[in-house]
């Protein structure tokens, strides 16, 4: 099938590269010349575990290219899929300004195109937006009605930054949010070769199931940290207690998330816990749980800046930036919030991630990081050893499993707060360690 991605951050460079590798003809198309230059030289605009092959594949075979011209996408494909972001508004309801602008211009090329068009809403978005939003805009820019002259589709991603190919290949179940007696048999064609069972919804269902899954996958690492602080102030070992917490897979659901550590990020998470919280508010509906949870977040990363604060001011080696291993999304990162606080307080920072470019950011990623730490390029160390050389504390975030043997070798003498409960750190002679909640 012929598909554009209107949109190619990292859920469209991620759709693009699979969708191209499951044998469809795919057209990325961005308002960032950058992006859309890295894509047609084959290059991922983002870092993401197997998307840099998948996408020189797909640019070599003729089955991927990209354009910034919306006419050229949509006029050449019969399926259009929305990917934009839906950034947090100042007042933390979500911001559909980008998705607006995407569905006028589709609107506007599906007036003059002839046979049927589908529109597929990858972006996370409130509920009601298909039908008090998007479709009225479609309608009123082609001047067709919805069911006629074109369809439109909702299917909420749940992609994990760092694991984004394997979950799009083996997702939990694909949800596709229809008119009634629409069976979503577009999608299902597209799709056909992914595992798992297909479930057909409302819109505003589909719409909302994306936003539970955000916010209780926040619930259950707020609810995992808080619970192993306390649990350490008592003198317990808060990972064993979780572990056999977890055993119990009737009434504690699942282990996903529920590991304690350090504080979460990116651009999902916070972003759609305001965003509920923001419909809570709108309707009167008091929310004061899951109003705790960006607090509670915050206190982990004030905590861990207390711990450090309290060895006195020494060179600092930080491991670990973007919001979690395997990717280079530095958004809402709580890393990138602690670096600020050291650095705001005078500390001589260094940091390692090797996952982290500089060069190769772009979009709202580079936006964010030149914002909140514009000299970041000066801090960055290439190796473990040289962000260790001359530091008196190494805060260990993440670590990727290829670079913790020369970190290790590197890590004798030093004093380590460890954020990440790496067992080969902890187990390891000749440093003086400390973990944050266990």
């Amino acid at each position: 099938m012929r598909i554009s991605v209107l949109g190619i951050g990292y859920v469209g460079a991620v759709s693009c590269g699979c969708l191209a590798a499951s044998g469809h003809e795919i057209v990325g198309v961005d308002i960032a010349p950058e992006k859309v230059a890295m894509l047609a030289r084959g290059r991922s605009p983002i870092v993401e575990d197997e998307i840099d092959r998948l996408i020189a594949d797909g640019v070599g075979s003729g089955r991927l290219r990209a354009t910034t011209s919306i006419a050229d996408a949509v006029a050449n494909t019969e399926v259009s899929f929305i990917s934009v972001g839906t950034p947090s508004g100042p007042d933390g309801s979500v911001s559909l300004r980008a998705v607006d602008e995407v569905a006028a211009s589709i609107g506007r090329e599906l007036r003059g195109k002839p046979g049927a068009h589908t529109v597929v809403m990858r972006s996370t978005v409130p509920p009601g937006t298909a039908e008090g939003r998007v479709i009225p805009m479609l309608e009123q820019f082609s001047g067709k009605r919805h069911g006629e002259g074109f369809r439109y589709l909702s299917n909420p991603e749940f992609l994990r930054e760092g694991s984004s190919v394997r979950d799009f290949h083996a997702p939990p179940y694909t949800l596709i949010g229809a008119a009634p007696g629409d069976d979503g048999a577009v999608l299902r064609e597209i799709y056909a070769g992914v595992g798992g069972a297909v479930h057909v919804a409302p819109y505003r269902v589909a719409e909302a199931v994306k936003y539970l899954a955000n916010a209780y996958h926040a619930v259950k690492l707020a609810f995992a940290n808080e619970g192993g602080a306390i649990l350490a102030s008592l003198g317990v070992d808060a990972r064993a207690a979780f572990r056999l917490f977890c055993e119990d897979r009737v009434l504690n659901v699942s282990p996903a998330y529920l590991t304690p550590g350090f504080a979460f990020g990116g651009s999902c998470l916070p972003k759609d816990i305001r965003s509920l919280l923001a419909l809570a508010d709108r309707a009167n509906v008091a929310a004061p749980f899951l109003g705790q949870v960006l607090p509670s977040n915050h206190a982990i990363i004030e905590r861990t800046f207390e711990a450090v604060a309290a060895r006195g001011r020494q060179t600092v080696a930080l491991f670990g930036l973007a919001f979690k291993p395997g990717t280079d999304d530095l958004r809402e990162s709580p890393f990138v919030i602690l670096a600020e606080r050291l650095l705001g307080r005078g500390y001589d920072l260094r940091i390692f991630d090797r996952s982290v470019e500089v060069a190769r950011l772009t979009g709202s990623n580079r936006a964010y990081i030149e914002r909140e730490i514009p000299h970041l390029e000066r801090l960055l160390c290439p190796e473990p050893a040289a962000a260790l050389e001359g530091a008196g504390l190494v805060i260990l975030g993440h670590v990727g499993p290829a670079d913790r043997p020369a970190l290790l070798q590197a890590l004798d003498g030093h004093a380590v707060l460890d954020l990440a409960g790496i067992a080969e750190v902890r187990d390891h002679p000749g440093i003086r360690y400390q973990g944050l909640c266990w």
